[in-house]
């Protein structure tokens, strides 16, 4: 039978389905359910189908047969179809029929189940993990391995920061944090079944079956107090209730959450003073759509004064006994100096630190503290290699080697002719430049005089196109002394703190002058009286190499 008869039954049903809803102009849960659940159908009867012809005996189990929804009574109907939990309790029926099983391999779906009414349902996005550690639990299975395209879990997301290091070993809880937190590997809700039946649960590398990928269950290594990754999720809404009210008032929490129960919504973080109460709702547990939010906040106007903020992201710090690594962790916590906290979670559990910051800001936050964090780390019996040891190909690690491994001869000779000196190597100041150039955010590049002022430098960039940004006078009249043509709009001075003839020799050498306070306006202002300038300001946030040294 060729693939087009044997799926042609799931293409009729959607054409019937997306009639139906193109006739009745309305896509309800239910329906998104049976569509979204139809590639898991198909993909597995052609996987079926493939090895039984390659030879492989192959049986193919729908897992709605399988696995049923636990009902939620106060769920909201998108949570009910969308995004269900299912009962893992051990199955002697499931056992006995899969040990009577003629066929060498049974072939099922993830992600899929059913509800007591026998309608197709859900188990949320990424939830193929968590079919299969209730099918372990329920079958009383030795161990469970998913496999996956990462080999295992990291100390961050491998694929942001190649330095990341493999975690050989995590007990369920700190595996549970790590998912909960954000960590993609594993779906937050498939540790519990197999640690409520102490199950192993072992993370392979579909690619690299070699590798020897993460181990999590109750026999993890105990080695102290320790970070043992970073984790960041995305796509966070805050709901933060203000009102005088709730100080000392008896039931103002139970009020309030119940209003978040019988809207369906689950909540995860929490924070509370005197006068607010801000909770964050995560999109893994909710089906979270404007015109329930906007009805969310309009139901809790009769307690508080509420507000959405999104979009979010969680930064969290996860090891065992966190606590203990207040003093530790403190330079680590500088990265957030600047950043806008909208709270700060500690969990009871001892297992984490979370913070909540803008989501634009949450890539940048986790690479810094995981340099912090693991910048110095080696392999041991916790980590294991990076994400660049284990993947990147000899060619790239070549390419990737600093220029001066491949002229590591002639450096040699020139030291043993004139030593010490500085050397700067053209093709990789061309290589930078050109790397900038590919940022479509970028439209004007100026080098800056301070870094290096050698002509032969200067040069480079010239050529090429560059302006200059110089902070005195002198840096000013060096290079109008190399390039006496150079054209006003490539010449930018910023001086800081200069006195008055600093600025004038600006202008007087048509250069673009930058203005970082209001000092000289008020104190010289004939100086500027219809001169262009430009203008630094302090949007509130930066970077820089120390916490009072801050662009």
């Amino acid at each position: 039978m060729d693939a087009e008869t044997l799926l042609r039954p799931y293409f009729e049903e959607l054409e019937r389905v997306t009639l139906g809803a193109a006739l009745l102009r309305e896509v309800t849960p239910r329906l998104q359910a049976r569509v979204m659940a139809m590639g898991e159908l198909m993909a597995t009867t052609l996987g079926t189908a493939y090895l039984n012809r390659i030879g492989l005996a192959t049986q193919w189990w729908d897992a709605r047969e399988l696995l049923e929804a636990v009902d939620e009574a106060h769920g909201n109907e998108a949570r009910r179809y969308l995004s269900v939990t299912c009962d893992y309790r051990p199955d002697p029926a499931l056992q006995e029929r899969l040990a009577a099983a003629p066929a060498e391999v049974i072939l099922t779906q993830g992600f899929i189940a059913r509800n007591s009414r026998g309608e197709t349902v859900l188990l949320g996005r990424g939830g193929s993990d968590t079919s299969a550690a209730y099918l372990a639990a329920k079958l009383q299975a030795e161990r469970l391995e998913i496999w996956t395209d990462a080999p295992g879990m990291f100390t961050a997301n491998p694929r942001q920061i190649p330095s990341a290091r493999l975690l050989r070993h995590l007990d369920y809880d700190e595996a549970q944090e790590l998912a909960t937190t954000g960590a993609k590997v594993l779906h937050p809700r498939c540790l519990e079944p197999v640690r409520a039946y102490g199950i192993p649960l072992h993370v392979k590398c579909t690619d690299h079956p070699e590798l020897e990928g993460t181990i999590v269950s109750a026999d993890a290594p105990d080695l102290g107090p320790r970070v043992k990754a970073i984790s960041c999720k995305t796509g966070i809404t805050l709901v933060s209730m203000d009102t005088v009210g709730m100080w000392q008032q008896v039931g103002f929490l139970a009020d309030v959450f119940g209003v978040f129960k019988r809207h369906g919504l689950s909540i995860d973080l929490i924070a509370t003073s005197e006068t607010n109460v801000t909770v964050s709702l995560d999109p893994q547990a909710n089906a979270l759509q404007p015109a329930q939010l906007e009805a969310l906040v309009e139901d809790l106007s009769a307690y508080c004064q509420a507000r959405v903020i999104a979009p979010c992201a969680v930064v969290s710090l996860v090891g065992r006994h966190i606590r203990a690594l207040l003093d530790e962790l403190t330079p680590a916590f500088e990265v957030f100096a600047e950043h806008h906290v909208y709270l700060i979670s500690q969990a009871a559990s001892d297992l984490n630190f979370s913070f909540v910051v803008d989501e634009d800001q949450a890539d940048r936050l986790v690479r810094r503290l995981h340099a912090e964090l693991f910048g110095r780390v080696e392999a041991d019996t916790l980590f294991g290699p990076t994400w660049r040891e284990l993947f990147a190909p000899r060619a790239e690690a070549e390419v990737a080697r600093p220029w001066w491994h491949h002229r590591r001869s002639e450096l040699l000779a020139l030291a043993e002719a004139q030593a010490p000196c500085y050397v700067y190597d053209e093709g990789t100041l061309r290589g930078q430049l050109e790397a900038l150039r590919r940022l479509s955010s970028v439209d004007r590049i100026f080098y800056a005089l301070k870094a290096n002022d050698h002509p032969d430098v200067l040069r480079v960039f010239y050529e090429a196109g560059l302006g200059f940004e110089c902070v005195s006078a002198g840096e000013l009249e060096h290079v109008r002394a190399l390039f006496p043509g150079l054209a006003p709009e490539r010449l930018l001075f910023t001086p800081n703190f200069a006195p008055a003839d600093e600025y004038r020799r600006g202008f007087e050498l048509g250069a673009f002058v930058t203005l970082d306070n209001l000092h000289p306006l008020e104190a010289w202002p004939e100086l500027f009286r219809d001169r262009a300038v430009l203008v630094r300001f302090d949007p509130g946030r930066g970077d820089g190499h120390h916490r009072y040294v801050r662009t």
